[in-house]
């Protein structure tokens, strides 16, 4: 049984997140034949002020990019 957890910073829209599912399904039965059924998926948004990149928070960071 196949578990993936996914974490990414909030604001990810319902459609993207069906489409990583879909896509990280059928890359698990096409590489590893595991079965899509038995395949669970978690997706874990995190805000940007509780990811850190770079040594700084995610939120400061791309405040320092623009």
């Amino acid at each position: 049984m196949p578990y993936v957890n996914v974490h990414v910073t909030k604001g990810v829209t319902r459609e993207q997140k069906a489409e990583l599912v879909k896509d990280i399904t059928h890359s698990l039965q096409r590489v590893l034949g595991k079965n899509p059924e038995h395949t669970h998926v978690v997706i874990q948004e995190i805000a940007e002020e509780n990811w850190g990149y770079a040594g700084m928070l995610t939120d400061d960071w791309k405040k320092s990019q623009s």
